[in-house]
């Protein structure tokens, strides 16, 4: 696979903002009170990977969670599009995983878009994934 460069990177993260929280905002109405609780679960072992300090055990929750979210949501073209964008980034999230400070800044991103779903909001689950997403597109470019 060729490497995709800072440019699309951000390219397709802005992609993938209207995606998934389209992802987000479906799964805030659909989602039941099990994958509700699955998500709660997630978020606080994303909180304990940050308090550890265990970078890659916290990307591989956030991967976790992204797909959770696209999962529940039952939008199958968005989660059909979604895996491929996301196929083409895997070097430039490993590389964010591990930059210092960026597990404690994005984890209070995540714990908002969780939030959001489990109150059944799609309008704030939405705009929780574009906040977090436009803080990653940030993080790309610097």
């Amino acid at each position: 696979m060729r490497v995709v460069t800072v440019d699309e990177a951000v390219a397709i993260t802005e992609c993938r903002m209207a995606l998934e929280g389209l992802c987000a905002a479906k799964a805030a109405v659909v989602a039941d009170d099990e994958r509700l609780d699955r998500l709660a679960e997630v978020g606080e072992a994303m909180t304990k990977a940050v308090a550890d300090g265990d970078p890659m055990l916290y990307s591989d929750l956030n991967h976790r969670l992204h797909a959770m979210v696209r999962e529940f949501s039952g939008q199958q073209t968005a989660v059909s599009l979604l895996e491929r964008l996301n196929a083409q980034l895997v070097r430039h999230r490993f590389r964010l995983a591990l930059r210092p400070g960026r597990a404690q800044q994005s984890l209070s991103e995540h714990l908002a878009v969780i939030d959001a779903i489990r109150a059944r909001d799609p309008q704030a689950a939405e705009s929780a994934v574009r906040s977090h997403l436009a803080s990653v597109v940030e993080a790309l470019r610097g």
